[in-house]
């Protein structure tokens, strides 16, 4: 029985690979999370960079709760079934003119999960229009294989490898996923996807949320670590995460760095870089 995604949401998610608008928070909890994330910013010299963009439930309670929330879920669970891991966090924030932007690419790329069921819940803490920067999806891509990719490694791409397709993308047939503040998208990690900068006056605050079913496995390292959100996990293929009980827990603090560190040796797979570039 589906939690809260109809027949038609799930159908359109396996046509196209994406689905959207999906409330999940109320403009009170918008409000709690992005003052939380705010004044982290502001106690600390700015946006997140680098490795703590990585792996942010284990640094932020608010974030952890954010992982587990029941709407959140129930969307997620509809597609993904009952037995669920957040693989990752990872906050997309540009600034208003800030000329950051994220080429056309596919998530399963440099992920080295085996099988590709995973899904990002991307959730919108600020307005996520096609003037702040919002992303773009072309449907129907998901069902193809991955394409060749390059890594450019240029300055304002805020990807790993500031990677982009290396085949050509039919813009025109692109969708403009824009949400409010509280709403969320799912989309297929397989699914061509892209962003540009931001235009517009307010910052673009997104948190992407990968999710994985239980038996989904990592294929480059034998010690990666996931968060159990919903269910139970009967296959053991990653280390469980532990919730934290409050902000910057230095236990968890430490458990961070080493998880990003792990993330870095996935996504970095095959290069020279030891660690995340500082400029993303």
């Amino acid at each position: 029985m589906l939690k809260t995604l109809t027949a038609a949401a799930i159908a359109e998610y396996e046509r196209d690979g994406f689905y959207f608008p999906i409330p999940v928070l109320g403009a009170e909890e918008v409000q709690r999370y992005r003052s939380a994330l705010e004044a982290f910013e502001r106690d600390n010299g700015g946006p997140l960079r680098g490795p703590m963009m990585f792996k942010t439930h284990l640094l932020f309670r608010w974030v952890d709760e954010l992982i587990r929330h029941p709407k959140v879920l129930d969307a997620v669970e509809d597609i993904l079934g009952p037995n669920l891991l957040a693989w990752n966090t990872h906050f997309f924030i540009k600034e208003p003119g800030d000329e950051r932007y994220v080429a056309w690419h596919q998530d399963l790329t440099y992920w080295n999960l085996d099988p590709d069921e995973a899904l990002t819940a991307w959730i919108a803490l600020s307005p996520s229009t096609p003037k702040s920067g919002a992303m773009r999806m072309v449907p129907g891509t998901h069902t193809r294989e991955v394409v060749p990719h390059l890594d450019t490694w240029k300055n304002g791409a805020m990807l790993t490898r500031g990677q982009e397709i290396a085949v050509e993308v039919d813009e025109d047939k692109a969708i403009d996923v824009t949400l409010r503040p509280g709403e969320m998208s799912l989309h297929h990690q397989k699914i061509f996807h892209a962003s540009p900068a931001n235009r517009a006056d307010d910052r673009r605050i997104g948190l992407a949320i990968r999710y994985i079913p239980t038996h989904v496995r990592q294929v480059v390292i034998d010690d990666d670590s996931a968060a159990l959100v919903r269910g139970t996990d009967e296959y053991g293929h990653f280390q469980l995460e532990p919730r934290p009980e409050r902000d910057m827990d230095p236990a968890l603090v430490a458990m961070q760095a080493e998880a990003a560190e792990r993330q870095a040796r996935i996504l970095y797979h095959g290069t020279d870089r030891p660690t995340f570039r500082a400029d993303i």
